[in-house]
């Protein structure tokens, strides 16, 4: 069979909801920075952590100053 040739087997998957999408295009673009030494995925996940625990600080404080 040649390369451009597609294949004569269907293959059909699962829907994918934008969130897993999005999900697994930044699991990928993570590690292809990681493999060519762009990003350490470890001070990445260490600092993303941080961000979203003050994001998320900061809406509480915003839904209890709402509330009062």
């Amino acid at each position: 069979m040649k390369k451009n040739q597609p294949s004569k087997r269907k293959i059909t998957g699962k829907e994918l909801s934008s969130q897993d999408e999005f999900g697994i295009k930044m699991d990928t673009l993570i590690e292809m920075l990681e493999t060519r030494g762009i990003l350490s995925k470890r001070e990445f996940e260490r600092i993303s952590n941080m961000r979203l625990h003050e994001i998320s600080k900061a809406r509480a404080f915003e839904d209890l100053d709402e509330e009062i």
